[in-house]
């Protein structure tokens, strides 16, 4: 397991600027027996942030083409099932399947791979980003609010802002996972596109992001920096809040 090939880490509270994102997002199922591994994997990864001067950053995006098997995933979206089948297209990958791991836009890892997700995951945390903040994100009525920056840089990019749930338990009472109470963290609920930076020039721009009745207690905003075209994602920052809360960095 990665884990054991890179070492123990920090824990995640410990994340502070300064330390390189490096974003790793998981198409999953709650419908799929081979996905509670993986989910697992993901959220050993993000409690132990195994890689040596970088914030590892992970998404759980829950795919809907398993909801006809027996099991509707609660959190699953056809928007999300649409992410993933774009990555299938721009990456030349074979095609779309669960669980399935895409590292920082841009190369598909596999776990079952020690050496070649180590090295991949080496590589990511070596890799200069542009520095992304977000600032003054409130929770209230309904709503996530905030805003994000990016630093100056040398490519275009799409400035995405992904809300998510900081962990989920589900007992699930029907598919191939019948029985089995399950696990994640950082599950998508919302991903939207907030503008787009211009070669040489800063970017900040106000976000607004409805959310479920339930969630507010229990988030995770995430923002992107993705070259255009679900392309390599070259910035990427976090912040934790609750309902009445504020956070930033």
């Amino acid at each position: 397991m990665l884990l054991c090939v890179l070492g123990a880490g920090a824990p995640h509270a410990a994340a502070q600027a300064g330390r390189n994102p490096v974003v790793l997002e998981l198409f999953t199922s709650e419908g799929c027996s081979s996905c509670p591994p993986a989910d697992q994997w993901v959220e050993r990864l993000d409690a132990g942030q195994p890689l040596p001067g970088a914030e590892l950053i992970v998404l759980s995006e829950h795919v809907d083409y398993w909801d006809r098997q027996g099991w509707k995933d609660p959190y699953s979206s056809a928007a999300l099932t649409e992410r993933q089948q774009s990555y299938v297209r721009g990456l030349g990958l074979s095609g779309v399947y669960t669980p399935q791991l895409v590292l920082d836009g841009d190369v598909e890892v596999h776990p079952a791979d020690a050496h070649q997700t180590t090295l991949e995951f080496q590589k990511a945390a070596a890799t200069p980003r542009l520095p992304v903040e977000i600032d003054d994100v409130r929770v209230a009525d309904g709503v996530v609010t905030g805003r994000v920056a990016v630093t100056a840089g040398s490519k275009h990019g799409d400035v995405l802002v992904a809300v998510a749930l900081d962990r989920t338990e589900t007992d699930v009472l029907g598919g191939e996972n019948d029985g089995k109470k399950l696990l994640n963290v950082a599950v998508v609920r919302a991903l939207v596109k907030i503008g787009k930076t211009e070669k040489g020039k800063a970017f900040a721009q106000a976000f607004r992001v409805p959310v479920q009745a339930g969630d507010e207690g229990n988030l995770r905003v995430i923002a992107l920096v993705q070259e255009g075209g679900l392309g390599p994602v070259v910035g990427a920052g976090m912040v934790k809040v609750g309902a009445g809360q504020a956070g930033g960095r």
